[in-house]
């Protein structure tokens, strides 16, 4: 079986950043995605604050930059999905259903999903008014009323990004006022979030359809106690009721962390010699979901697998 320096398994910028990297090194490089490379920046349809490119760009257009820089340093890609991580004989085997990919080190870079809103009509404006992501794409509702769905800090930190850009936000969540599990935010997200005159909480309601000819321009609001329905126009729905990471080919071999995250030092080493990790996959707590964030991660793990390489 052929053995690699390096297999990379997730090529979302994290992973496509760290298939640049590690041929530079010297190493002998394989990416292993499940799908088209590029990760959650194929739902963007433009970026504008990447280095380096002036004008917006596709998260397409970008992806397909990143791997064909990669693939001309010498990384070679492969369409497989990682299905477990065995260890074998101080390598490490990576198995994708009936297939096995060998390596001296692996880096992790799988990311994490959003957990869909399910609303219907949600999943048909992905793009067109509903977003996962307010940096990403709160640009494109500068001066536009928006809503935001979710209790805990990322919808607290979207509210206070989006009171930055929009007319009107508003907040839903869930429960209400009076229960005390309705907000999960941090004490000091919340001061911000309920002091700013741009941010009106809806409390204890639920989206119960997304709306709009193309783009969305309202949605269904049930409340959750009384099961009333109400129709409130809006031009945006963001998104942030939580994420799961796609780490489930890690466990029981990597430490996890018990929302399923992957733990590394500064220089994205696991507690597991040989193993890496970058982007989404990375424990939440330490870091900050952005394409630019994830590449420089990806280019530390294929660093610190050379030296690992080195060593071995």
């Amino acid at each position: 079986m052929e053995t690699w320096d390096v297999v990379i398994v997730g090529g979302g910028p994290a992973g496509l950043s760290a298939a640049i990297y590690a041929p530079r090194a010297g190493m002998r490089t394989l990416l292993l995605e499940r799908a088209l490379p590029g990760g959650q920046m194929l739902e963007t349809p433009a970026i504008e604050n990447y280095p380096g490119f002036p004008e917006p760009i596709s998260g397409f257009e970008l992806a397909e930059k990143m791997r064909a820089q990669a693939e001309r340093l010498g990384a070679h890609f492969r369409t497989a999905e990682a299905t477990a991580l065995v260890p074998s004989g101080g390598l490490w085997e990576v198995r994708a259903g009936d297939e096995v990919f060998r390596a001296r080190a692996v880096i992790a870079a799988t990311g994490a999903r959003p957990k869909e809103l399910s609303a219907p009509g949600a999943k048909d404006h992905v793009g067109r008014g509903v977003s996962y992501c307010a940096v990403c794409d709160g640009f494109f509702f500068r001066d536009k009323t928006v809503l935001v769905v979710g209790g805990g800090d990322g919808a607290f930190t979207e509210a206070l990004h989006l009171a930055h850009l929009a007319r009107k936000v508003y907040l839903a969540i869930h429960r209400g006022r009076g229960d005390p599990r309705a907000v999960r935010a941090k004490a000091a997200l919340q001061e911000k979030v309920f002091s700013n005159p741009k941010v009106e909480v809806l409390w204890g309601v639920e989206v119960a359809e997304v709306r709009g000819e193309r783009n969305v321009d309202a949605v269904l609001l049930r409340d959750v106690a009384s099961g009333d329905l109400r129709v409130l126009p809006v031009d945006g729905v963001f998104v942030k009721i939580g994420w799961k990471p796609n780490t489930d080919w890690l466990r029981g071999v990597v430490p996890l962390t018990p929302e399923g995250y992957v733990r590394t030092d500064p220089l994205m080493g696991t507690e597991v010699p040989g193993v890496f990790a970058a982007g989404d996959v990375r424990d939440p707590s330490t870091r900050r979901a952005q394409a630019v964030v994830a590449a420089s991660e990806g280019a530390l793990a294929a660093l610190s697998a050379e030296g690992y390489n080195r060593a071995f």
